[in-house]
C-alpha cells in the first residue's frame, strides 16, 4: 500500500508536468447577445472555431511535428480523466452537460487523429479537450465539490484506478460508514484524494464514495488514450 501511495504521488507530479510541458492556447468561450440574433451569432461563432480547429489539426498532420505517440496518449488519458473528473464532480447539471459533451467529441476526434498517427493534431485536440473541462469546472465554481475532510490529501491531478478485487464503495473513509454500491475486479475508477488507508474514487458514471487502498490500483495506458 506504501508503494500504491508513493506511486500515486510520483504519477500526478508527473502529469502535471506533462500538461504544462503540452498545454495549448485555451478554448475562449463565446457570449451570444442578449437578443433575438444572439442564438445564430453563437453558432456562426462555435462553426467558426471548429473550422479553425480543423484547420490546426490538417495543418499538424501535414507537418509531422516531433509530438510522439506517447506524449499524445498521455494527453488523451488526461483529457479523459478531466471529462470523467467535470461529469463525476457535477452529474448531469444543466451548466457542465454543454462542457462534457464537447470535451468528448474533442476526445473523439483526438481518438481518431492518433488512429491515423497524426500524433501532433492528436495531441493538439487533447489539450483543448482539457481545457475545455477545466474551463467547465471553473465556471461552476467550487459550491459543487465535496469539502476536503480532516486528513484528507489532495492529488495534484485525478489518477486513473481500478479495483484490483471485488469491493464495497463508502460513504466515508472508514468501515464503519454506509455502503454506496459495490465494484467488480478490473472496474475502471479515477482517484481524488485519500485520508490514511482509504482513496476517494469515482466510477465512469459519476457514483463516488471511498474505497479502502489495498482494493485499488493502477490502470495502465493503453492507445487512444482510454
Amino acid at each position: 500500500m506504501r508503494a500504491l501511495l508513493g506511486w500515486l504521488g510520483c504519477a500526478t507530479l508527473g502529469a502535471s508536468l506533462v500538461a504544462c510541458a503540452s498545454r495549448s492556447a485555451p478554448v475562449t468561450p463565446s457570449v451570444a447577445k442578449d437578443s433575438a440574433a444572439g442564438g445564430s451569432v453563437a453558432v456562426r461563432t462555435a462553426s467558426a472555431r471548429d473550422s479553425a480547429r480543423q484547420e490546426v489539426v490538417r495543418a499538424l498532420a501535414k507537418l509531422q511535428t516531433v509530438a510522439s505517440r506517447a506524449e499524445a496518449a498521455s494527453a488523451m488519458a488526461e483529457a479523459e480523466i478531466a471529462v470523467q473528473s467535470l461529469r463525476a464532480a457535477f452529474g448531469a447539471q444543466p451548466a457542465a452537460t454543454s462542457d462534457v459533451t464537447q470535451a468528448g467529441t474533442l476526445l473523439q476526434q483526438a481518438s481518431a487523429e492518433f488512429a491515423k498517427q497524426n500524433y501532433g493534431g492528436a495531441l493538439y485536440l487533447a489539450n483543448q479537450a482539457k481545457s475545455l473541462a477545466g474551463l467547465g469546472r471553473s465556471r461552476l465554481g467550487g459550491p459543487g465539490r465535496p469539502p476536503l475532510r480532516p486528513g484528507e490529501v489532495s492529488f495534484a491531478v485525478p489518477v486513473r484506478l481500478q479495483a484490483t478485487a471485488r469491493g464495497k464503495v463508502r460513504e466515508g473513509p472508514g468501515g464503519a460508514y454506509k455502503v454506496l454500491f459495490t465494484v467488480d475486479p478490473g472496474t475502471g475508477l479515477v482517484g481524488y484524494s485519500y485520508v490514511e488507508q482509504w482513496v476517494r474514487v469515482a466510477d465512469e458514471s459519476g457514483r463516488a464514495g471511498w474505497m479502502f487502498l489495498s482494493l485499488v490500483g493502477r490502470r495502465a495506458t493503453e492507445p487512444g488514450g482510454r
